[in-house]
């Protein structure tokens, strides 16, 4: 394993957010492992669109689940989203802008590249 965790362009995985605390361990980061059977590694800035796409099928991101230590989201917070759910949405022209910085390298496995490019939040073309 290297030193740290990469990136979808290569470099080091930067952290995605803490207010709400995200990722699929909450420590963060898009990190993931084997029994992330969602692979949450879309380091994305949430909308109303996509919230509301997403409760449609299924998955409620709005309402507070303090159980699990969950706030709930709001337009603008940013979260480790599930890849194909990301995809899905890009696929109904609701995806989310995201943070490549901060997405885990293991997207490319599940989403071309060239697709998360146009929606990049931290490249300069784009910010």
């Amino acid at each position: 394993m290297a030193e740290f965790e990469r990136n979808a362009l290569g470099g080091e995985l930067a952290v995605c957010g803490s207010q709400p605390r995200t990722g699929y361990l909450r420590d963060g980061h898009c990190r993931t492992r084997a029994d992330d059977l969602g692979s949450h590694v879309v380091c994305a800035r949430v909308t109303d669109p996509f919230l509301a796409f997403s409760r449609e099928r299924g998955n409620d991101l709005v309402t507070p689940v303090p159980a699990y230590d969950f706030p709930g989201l709001r337009d603008g917070d940013r979260w480790c989203l599930c890849a194909m759910r990301w995809r899905e949405a890009l696929d109904s022209g609701l995806a989310p802008p995201v943070f490549l910085q901060a997405t885990h390298e293991r997207v490319l496995q599940l989403i071309d590249l060239d697709l998360l490019l146009p929606h990049a939040l931290d490249l300069p073309k784009n910010a």
